[in-house]
């Protein structure tokens, strides 16, 4: 053989190794906003994909591959999401996607994953609409660990309504999609108890001053306030009432509790209530495990996870996604979905134990029996009722 024809045949069988190896790995795409003002979310939630999938590959990997992570930042923008999804799954090929922060991104671009035949585990959004967008199709690929509105929605109530007795309410969303489909379920949930909201008040993101909306609720006579938006604007809110000299309970969506509702509102986020799958506290062996990992690897400020729900939901995300192809035997979409479906393995998670957590016509992981109240105190989210720290993790 000639020295030409050596070294070509030499870079020949090297591609063709590289490619095998390309192929040793499962791809499984993480998408977030890692920036703005959703970013504590979406960063909490990668770094406990990222402990997930570490984990699992320290172990062996699954079906003798190791999880190969690939991230992009949609910045909590539908159309960024759109992009990223058309990506994933024209050029890099994921097996998988875990994600979504923000309810608008993932209606906008979970049906190209649905199309695709690709399973999609929304880890964070909460629209109820989500895991329902394809639940006419004979097949549908969308999946979700965190807990949906029409559940949170119940419980805003039921603590503003029936545990403190409020009967005059406000309600206080953002104009995104999250918060429209937050406030009809909030609105839903209170004409179940006989209750119309006295106002009910949008804002934009980005907006910093709530005065016009805050006002409009006191000279309504409003008790307490119901809110449906991310952390940035929720500090507008705390904030605004403190400027007006009118302190009323904030009561809301889990996103009462995301880091920078909390640091930007200070005391007047304190006493903050809100729903939570999983609060920062070492209440069972399983928790402890993965609150230390989770804090020696990514080393947070004052040892708090930005969102310790976002994190602990993403971490259960991955575990879920796994244990479906070591069942399924393959990466094949459909057959991954149908394993997701009908799970065999119980699997101890973080926010809960995940027995049988989904099957074709259900494909929420969380019911109402899994969630606490949480409250924000001193700087962090702690149980709103004491006794729940005690509680063993709840089961769907």
């Amino acid at each position: 053989m000639s020295k030409k024809k050596f070294i070509f045949a030499a870079v020949a069988a090297a591609l063709i190794a590289g490619s095998a190896a390309a192929q040793e790995t499962i791809k499984i795409g993480v998408i977030g906003p890692f920036t703005g003002g959703s970013s504590s979310m979406g960063v909490s939630m990668r770094d406990g994909v990222t402990l997930a999938a570490k984990e699992i590959n320290a172990s062996g990997g699954v079906l003798g591959k190791k999880l190969e992570l690939v991230f992009r930042d949609d910045e909590a923008k539908n159309e960024r999401g759109v992009e990223i999804a058309q990506e994933f799954i024209n050029k890099t090929k994921v097996a998988a996607a875990v994600g979504y922060i923000n309810t608008g991104v993932a209606l906008a671009s979970q049906r190209f994953f649905q199309e695709a035949k690709i399973p999609v585990v929304n880890n964070v959004a909460t629209g109820t609409l989500i895991t329902r967008q394809f639940e006419k199709e004979p097949e549908n690929y969308v999946f979700r660990t965190s807990a949906a509105d029409n559940i949170q929605a119940p419980m805003i109530v039921e603590e503003a309504v029936t545990r403190r007795g409020f009967k005059k309410v406000a309600i206080l969303a953002d104009s995104t999609a999250y918060g429209d489909l937050g406030r009809k379920d909030l609105t839903a949930a209170l004409e179940a108890k006989g209750i119309t909201p006295l106002v009910s008040e949008k804002f934009n993101i980005g907006d910093k001053d709530m005065t016009a909306q805050l006002l409009k609720a006191k000279e309504a006579g409003a008790e307490v306030i119901l809110t449906y938006a991310i952390g940035p604007e929720l500090a507008m809110i705390a904030n605004g009432m403190s400027k007006i000299a009118w302190k009323k309970p904030m009561i809301g969506s889990w996103t009462l509790s995301m880091a920078n509702f909390i640091d930007t509102a200070g005391k007047n986020g304190e006493g903050a209530t809100m729903p939570q799958t999983f609060v920062q506290n070492a209440n069972t062996p399983k928790r402890k495990a993965f609150i230390d990992a989770y804090l020696k690897e990514f080393k947070p400020k004052k040892d708090r996870i930005d969102s310790p729900v976002s994190a602990a939901q993403g971490y259960d995300s991955v575990y879920l996604l796994a244990a479906a192809m070591q069942q399924a035997g393959t990466t094949d979409g459909p057959k991954v979905r149908e394993a997701l479906e009908n799970l065999q393995t119980k699997l101890e998670g973080v926010v809960t134990v995940y027995d049988k957590p989904f099957s074709k016509t259900d494909h929420e992981a969380i019911s109402i029996k899994v969630p606490v109240m949480g409250q924000v105190k001193d700087s962090r989210v702690t149980y709103a009722n004491p006794g729940d720290s005690a509680t063993a993790v709840r089961t769907k």
